[in-house]
């Protein structure tokens, strides 16, 4: 019993040590964004809505006020990396390859 307590508590370590190991991809798509994941289904003011995390479960939302805002925001389009735009456009798209444009 002592054996299968240290393994436990050496599993529980490791997930821990080890970044995103045991996190969902959203969520870490919404950390990296800087974002929050808020259980409810719209996000309270200062925040907007920008995805998902754990597994759809809940709401990623990231900070208005801050400097990531999201392309909207900003007056922008969010457009996959195939098109090419004729100005870039400061600002966060849902997807992390997508980018930010002002014209396409």
């Amino acid at each position: 019993m002592k054996l299968f307590s240290c393994l436990m508590a050496l599993i529980l370590l490791i997930l821990q040590a080890v970044p995103g190991l045991s996190l969902p991809k959203d969520t870490l798509r919404c950390v990296g964004y800087h974002g929050f994941c808020f259980r409810s289904k719209s996000c309270p003011k200062p925040f907007a809505a920008f995805g998902t995390c754990s597994w759809r479960q809940k709401t990623c939302c990231i900070d208005t006020t801050s400097n990531f805002h999201t392309c909207q925001d900003e007056g922008g389009h969010c457009v996959p990396p195939k098109i090419k735009c004729l100005q870039g456009q400061v600002g966060l798209c849902p997807h992390r390859e997508w980018k930010c444009c002002a014209e396409v």
